[in-house]
């Protein structure tokens, strides 16, 4: 758990695999990266996340529960330590950066 319930539901939605979930939380515009390139987010979230059964456990938090250390994981990478940050709007996700911790 982290201190941002936005975040909290995000980690939830890849937990579970919901992509439904997972994109009712962003907003309409929402943008990531993966160290440091922007990425199509659908593609990258159906590569890295839903078709590889992604999973996200909280190492720290700062920044209110918008900077994260992860120890995430997928079926083709095995598990790394990852940092995830997140900007927060009105309660969606509007942009989420990743890359190696």
């Amino acid at each position: 758990m982290t201190s941002d319930p936005t975040v909290n539901a995000f980690i939830a939605a890849v937990n579970a695999g919901d992509r439904k979930a997972f994109f009712d939380l962003l907003t309409p515009d929402a943008t990531m990266s993966d160290d440091g390139t922007d990425r199509d987010l659908r593609a990258w979230t159906a590569k890295e996340i839903f078709d590889d059964n992604g999973h996200m456990e909280v190492e720290s938090e700062s920044d209110v529960g918008k900077s994260l250390i992860i120890r995430y994981r997928n079926d083709t990478w095995g598990e790394m330590r990852t940092y995830w940050r997140f900007d927060v709007e009105s309660g969606k996700v509007s942009r989420f950066e990743t890359g190696q911790a």
